[in-house]
């Protein structure tokens, strides 16, 4: 089966990185929160009926909003189309159309009917084009103005993202805060030194998180930056019931609460643990108490361990049950029928002891050691001719016997 990708036309890749079926591709160019419109290539047979209403996105996918399209032009995924704005227009990418538009605004209950929607005005031209991206480039420097600006008025509130309107007419900053904040003194500032209006929208850490984006433990690209969009609340029961370490570092994720993965395999969980007993946290033996350590769905055992002993008992939700019911007759058993643990790893044959003597050759390092000490040996007699030719007599060109008669002294004779 051919898997399909989503992919963007910006980059040359083809495709995005990370899962494969998220909007990051490798010049970042790609839409977040993409979805794919598998109805897109089906054919109806009443045209009329289709769904007018067009999911747009802004900002890269971080927002999306829906759009009345009242004009006989068809567009499709992917068009840079001009919208109705505040008091002027803006610009976005048309990210679903078609019948799947209804299941989101069935999923968000919305009414197609309703006259809410603001309408689709016209494909982008090159104008709007370049008044949106000269907006789009002073949205950074809008941002660290305006929290340079509610530091200095001493706004508790921390400036999360700034998204001005295509034509510039409009700025809406996004902003975390722990308890309500009076900033109308801010806004005030905000509409002078920016000459736009200006509109606080207050989010969540998790929200910040989808917007700013990142990599997870998993090393994947963040859920609520690619696909999730409803945030569930989670607690730390979720991890007791999967039996997990609470350890706030490891489950928290980079928006500072707790992961939202957390909750995908609750069910499957809760699911299982409706076979376990729930009044079986003690037990008591004839050696006293045992106390319930963990459960393991997997293999339908509960592990126990007692005040004396540092060892652990795996035992059958049969044998806990009947455990349970010999203690409410006041009977305690002797022992714990724990249950004998198999593995289903292979487990590795150790290699058996090999006689290797005589079968390693040793030839080439007697052929090494042979060779060093040839080399050694004629630099030694190397050096050893050097001092005899330095020192050596004048010797005649035709005699080449050494010519000392002359510079010998006379000999005496004895007589």
């Amino acid at each position: 089966m051919k898997q399909l990708y989503m992919s963007c036309t910006s980059c040359s890749t083809g495709k995005p990185n990370g899962c494969k079926s998220n909007g990051g591709c490798s010049t970042g160019g790609c839409n977040r929160m993409n979805v794919h419109d598998w109805l897109a290539n089906l054919p109806f047979s009443d045209p009329e009926s289709s769904c007018r209403i067009v999911e747009v996105s802004f900002n890269q996918g971080s927002r999306k909003d829906y759009y009345r399209n009242n004009s006989l032009q068809i567009f499709e995924k992917g068009d840079i189309i001009s919208v109705e704005g505040v008091s002027g227009f803006d610009v976005g990418t048309v990210s679903l159309t078609g019948e799947l538009v209804r299941l989101q605004l069935k999923k968000h209950s919305l009414k197609e009917d309703t006259s809410e929607f603001k309408k689709i005005l016209r494909l982008a031209t090159d104008n709007d084009i370049n008044k949106w991206k000269e907006t789009k480039a002073r949205e950074h420097e809008v941002l660290i103005r305006s929290r340079a600006i509610a530091r200095q008025l001493k706004v508790d509130l921390k400036m999360a993202e700034v998204e001005i309107q295509a034509d510039g007419r409009k700025a809406t900053f996004f902003y975390i805060a722990d308890d309500r904040v009076d900033f109308r003194e801010l806004i005030k500032i905000y509409a002078s030194e920016f000459k736009v209006k200006v509109e606080m929208k207050q989010i969540g850490a998790r929200q910040e998180a989808g917007k700013v984006g990142g990599i997870g433990s998993c090393g994947r690209e963040l859920c609520c930056s690619t696909w999730l969009t409803d945030f569930k609340s989670v607690n730390t029961n979720a991890a007791r019931y999967q039996n997990l370490s609470i350890n706030q570092t490891k489950l928290s994720g980079q928006c500072g609460r707790l992961k939202c993965c957390l909750n995908y395999e609750l069910d499957t969980y809760l699911d299982a643990l409706q076979h376990f007993p729930d009044d079986a946290e003690v037990i008591e033996v004839a050696k006293g108490r045992a106390f319930l350590i963990k459960k393991d769905i997997f293999r339908n055992l509960m592990w126990y361990s007692m005040h004396d002993s540092t060892r652990h008992y795996p035992l059958s939700i049969e044998s806990v049950k009947k455990i349970k019911e010999q203690n409410r007759q006041g009977i305690k058993p002797e022992a714990l029928e724990t249950v004998e643990i198999v593995s289903g790893k292979t487990k590795e044959a150790e290699p058996a002891f090999v006689d290797v003597v005589g079968h390693i050759s040793l030839k080439s390092l007697e052929k090494n050691s042979r060779r060093r000490r040839d080399s050694d040996n004629s630099r030694k007699a190397n050096m050893a001719k050097k001092p005899q030719q330095q020192n050596a007599p004048n010797v005649n060109q035709n005699n080449p016997r050494p010519n000392n008669r002359n510079n010998r002294p006379p000999r005496k004779k004895n007589r």
